[in-house]
């Protein structure tokens, strides 16, 4: 059994998390999309009025162990805003490298994330899958997650490059 300890990034972690966006970017088959660099995560997390925040899963060695502690997995999040329902947390990314899954340490992030977002008087946890992705809809699922797209019909969409730059005018 692996100990593992949910903590606050550090700026100094930024080279793990790159490292497993990557990894997961790799099993979400969507490697090409990742543009972001290491800096760009150091200073869009780590500056006065940070982007984002991140929670980082670390396995500790356990008695007799030489290794030292090592970035097994992240869940990083920001807080958004609700017209109905108010201040609101969103889980962009959570990622567990495939050695370390089935041990609960996902269920540990989400719930470390749940806890920060009643922390800051958030009433909403929001995240999203891709929808081949059962085995995370069923961990969301059996947390006690309602599918939107299921429940109420919600659709996601995004402006992204050129059609931002048309759409602003410039």
């Amino acid at each position: 059994m692996v100990f593992v300890q949910i903590r606050e990034a550090k700026e100094g972690d930024c080279g793990h998390i790159m490292r497993l966006i990557r990894e997961l970017a790799e099993f979400e088959k969507l490697s090409d999309q990742v543009k972001i660099r290491e800096e760009d995560l150091r200073a869009d997390g780590f500056g006065e009025n940070p982007f984002y925040h991140c929670l980082v899963a670390e396995s500790l060695p356990g008695p007799g162990e030489s290794q030292g502690p090592c970035v097994v997995g992240y869940g990083l999040y920001y807080f958004i805003y609700s017209t109905w329902k108010g201040r609101n947390v969103y889980l962009e990314d959570i990622y567990v490298k495939p050695e370390y899954q089935g041990q609960g340490i996902g269920s540990k992030i989400i719930k470390k994330v749940a806890e920060v977002a009643l922390d800051k008087g958030c009433s909403q946890f929001r995240l999203s899958v891709l929808d081949w992705n059962k085995r995370a809809m069923d961990l969301y699922k059996a947390l006690g997650a309602q599918d939107l797209t299921e429940a109420e019909g919600w659709h996601s969409f995004r402006f992204e490059g050129e059609v931002m730059r048309k759409l602003a005018g410039k």
